[in-house]
């Protein structure tokens, strides 16, 4: 399936090895009442403690550089129904026409974006319509079906209002996409709950979870014990979500995901190589994928391409003998030479164990789902001790998933 030479035992890594038991009743429905009294495991020195995460400067490395996405998930999930009765749902993934985020949002002419369909069987043909108010008058939003492939949509968005934006149109009539495992529609605290207080950059279909517990009072607390920190952007998709499906790991199909970084973050992660902590895992691939792109670029200086990405199993075909200055070097000289404000690029890598992480030191996370790729990523970093790590979540009633309780996972 892949062509890149991965070492044996990669290759046979067992999805049901990466499972455990989640009673449903510990899923998180709702977040807790304040974000920063959720509860916080901590891993250090292969020691098990727990606090509330309001307390987390306590256990933070001194001198460490905390590195945020600062996402903001977008109300991408919007519903239709035919004239037949027949629900539509539409989940808007990514841009197509303009391909730039802040372009499509900006846009008061059509759009076309990626998308999910629910229903799809029941939309043969023809415009779907939702209607929506601006300034007391009523308009609406029309999606027309371009073309379909084996799993998403292109759908081609226009509305009757020529003085209003596609972001704002979908303000209007999206709904917040809470994940597939909180059994309730959206409700208003939603908008605010499942974004973090320092989201910026809109364009997730799903919130970084890990960040949903700071706070300004915690952002605070960290200033003034040293603790510095840095945002990077990386959109995060709906493949999130995606269960492994296949019993071996080499043969799931990874998402790919759009990330942003500027010359100043990339020069401060250089600064405080060895002391990165990643604020999520989406912050983890990015950094990571950093590294590896960095890398491609050390080897091939002249590559001017204004379309950078990396695979899901190129990280482990590339040398690993490029130090992080080299590698963080060149792409710092990319983006002098392509004469731009920050590195964009694109990222499927996948992280599961036997990676050799490269710029992170520690990781703050929630509790992810068994048999993911999300749960992968954190025995590749922690090793089998993740089970040790679960069984005290599980024994000391912490609440899983996206609205549920934070770790932080020291080496």
């Amino acid at each position: 399936m892949y062509n890149y030479d991965l070492p044996t035992d990669m290759k046979d890594i067992n999805i049901d090895e990466y499972t455990y038991d989640l009673p449903p009743y510990r899923i998180a429905q709702y977040p807790v009442i304040e974000r920063d009294r959720s509860q916080l495991l901590i891993n250090r020195n292969n020691i098990i403690e727990k606090d509330i995460f309001r307390n987390i400067d306590n256990y933070l490395p001194s001198g460490s550089l905390l590195v945020f996405n600062n996402t903001r998930v977008i109300k991408a999930r919007l519903l239709f129904q035919k004239a037949t009765g027949a629900s539509i749902e539409i989940l808007c993934l990514e841009p197509l026409t303009p391909t730039d985020y802040s372009l499509s949002f900006s846009s008061r002419v059509p759009v076309e974006w990626k998308c999910l369909v629910g229903n799809l069987k029941k939309w043969k043909n023809g415009f779907l319509t939702t209607p929506f108010k601006h300034n007391g008058i009523q308009y609406a939003l029309f999606a027309e079906k371009i073309l379909t492939d084996d799993e998403t949509s292109l759908i081609k968005f226009s509305w009757n209002c020529s003085d209003i934006s596609f972001g704002e149109v979908i303000e209007f009539t999206g709904h917040i996409p809470l994940p597939p495992y909180i059994n309730r529609e959206d409700e208003k605290e939603d908008a605010i709950r499942y974004q973090t207080v320092y989201s910026s950059i809109k364009g997730s279909v799903a919130a970084p979870t890990a960040g949903l517990h700071f706070t300004d009072h915690v952002l605070e607390k960290l200033k003034e014990k040293g603790i510095k920190t840095a945002e990077l952007t990386l959109h995060v998709g709906a493949g999130t979500f995606q269960p492994v499906k296949t019993r071996n790991v080499y043969q799931h199909d990874m998402h790919s995901e759009h990330f942003l970084i500027d010359a100043k973050t990339i020069k401060q992660i250089l600064a405080d190589s060895g002391k990165i902590i990643a604020v999520g895992t989406t912050s983890v691939r990015t950094l990571e994928s950093l590294y590896w792109l960095g890398v491609k670029l050390f080897q091939n200086p002249a590559n001017k391409s204004s379309n950078l990405s990396l695979g899901q199993w190129e990280a482990y075909s590339l040398p690993t003998s490029v130090s992080v200055e080299e590698s963080l070097g060149a792409l710092l000289n990319y983006i002098i030479e392509m004469k731009v404000n920050y590195l964009k690029a694109e990222t499927r890598i996948m992280i599961i164990p036997g990676y050799e992480f490269k710029i992170i030191n520690g990781l703050i996370t929630n509790f992810h789902q068994p048999k993911s790729t999300l749960l992968l990523l954190i025995s590749a970093w922690i090793g089998n001790g993740w089970k040790d790590i679960y069984n005290f979540a599980l024994n000391n009633n912490f609440r899983f998933l996206s609205y549920g309780d934070s770790s932080l996972l020291l080496k």
